[in-house]
This record gives structure tokens, C-alpha cells and sequence, in this order.
């Protein structure tokens, strides 16, 4: 199906140059007397990377619509990430280049959504933030405030990413998946 690039709304899923890329999010812009168009960020669902693009206004885009099926992560070995579907319990097994960046937020028994496209899987679908427990980090400053100094800190999941200094190894941290960024200190 067709649209047009003015159309173009954040969660959407869209076939560009032969890939299939989820919309993050879109700006119009006009600037002065120039061709409006639609500046959008995007994520690739085959490898996961995220691009900036811009459509002009009169583009025409192939909006493309894919499956959700619920599933249960449970592990990941030499095999590859392993997921149940709630319904009916049957395991599956996903391979790297369909798991994409996803792997850094996976934790066991996590409800994530699979999308396919014509009967095959093309990508994990996660919930917005994923809480964490930090393993690995320098120790925490006494005293210390939230202040625009931050320290890398290694997650259970082997991602690594920016903290505040009062974050300490055993904490547990929400972090953002589209992003891959610190937001709170869980309880």
C-alpha cells in the first residue's frame, strides 16, 4: 500500500530502498520558500541500525503491515535467542541478524512481541524501557548528586551505558531501548 511521505506517523513500518524500516519518529518541516519535507528516523528491522532520512513531501512511500505475535524470551546460547509463543508454548530459536540490538535488553521470561512479515520472522519487538541490574561500574561517590557527570556502568545484559555517579554496582536502572539510555534508578 502506498502512502504519502506527509502521512508518514511514528510505529509505522515502511519498505525503503528493499529493507523494512520502522519509523521512530517524523518531522515536517518547510523551511521559508523551499519543498516541505518529512525528516524521519528510522530503524532498519534486518539490521537493526537506525538511519536519519528525508522525504520530500510528494514522495510516495510503500507502507507495509506486519504480524505481532506475543512470545516469552527464555534464554540465549550458541544456537542462537530462544523465545515460547504464549499461546500455544512452542519454542523458537532467532539468529543475530533478526534479533538485531535487541539482544542488550533481553532478560529471561520478558513478554516481547515478534513481528513477521509473509510468514517469517523480522524482528523483536520490545517494551519501551527494560529494567536492569548494573554489574560492573566504578564506585559510587558519596554525597554525590545528579549533576551532568556521568560514568559508564555494564548491565546484566552486557550493554553498556552512561549513568549518574550515585548508580552503584547491584543497582537495578531503567534504561530506554529505543535509545539505549539511562532514565532512573529502580527501587
Amino acid at each position: 500500500m502506498s502512502i504519502k511521505a506527509t502521512l508518514l506517523r511514528s510505529g509505522m513500518i515502511i519498505k525503503h530502498e528493499g529493507d523494512l524500516h520502522m519509523v521512530y519518529n517524523v518531522d515536517h518541516r518547510t523551511p521559508g520558500n523551499k519543498r516541505a519535507a518529512m525528516q524521519t528516523r528510522m530503524r532498519n528491522l534486518r539490521t537493526g541500525a537506525m538511519i536519519d532520512y528525508r522525504f520530500r513531501a510528494e514522495d510516495f512511500i510503500d507502507k507495509v503491515t506486519v504480524d505481532e505475535v506475543e512470545f516469552e524470551y527464555l534464554y540465549s546460547d550458541g544456537e542462537g535467542h530462544h523465545f515460547m509463543n504464549t499461546e500455544n508454548y512452542e519454542q523458537m530459536a532467532l539468529g543475530n541478524d533478526i534479533v538485531g540490538d535487541s539482544k542488550d535488553y533481553l532478560i529471561p521470561n520478558m513478554p516481547v512481541k515478534i513481528e513477521y512479515y509473509d510468514g517469517k520472522p523480522i524482528g523483536v519487538l520490545l517494551p519501551d524501557t527494560v529494567d536492569l541490574t548494573v554489574v560492573e561500574t566504578e564506585p559510587s561517590i558519596q554525597k554525590a548528586t545528579a549533576s551532568a557527570v556521568m560514568k559508564p556502568a555494564k548491565l546484566e545484559t552486557g550493554l553498556v551505558v552512561n549513568v549518574p555517579p550515585f548508580v552503584g554496582e547491584g543497582d537495578k536502572i531503567k534504561v530506554d531501548t529505543s535509545e539505549g539510555r539511562y532514565i532512573q534508578r529502580v527501587q
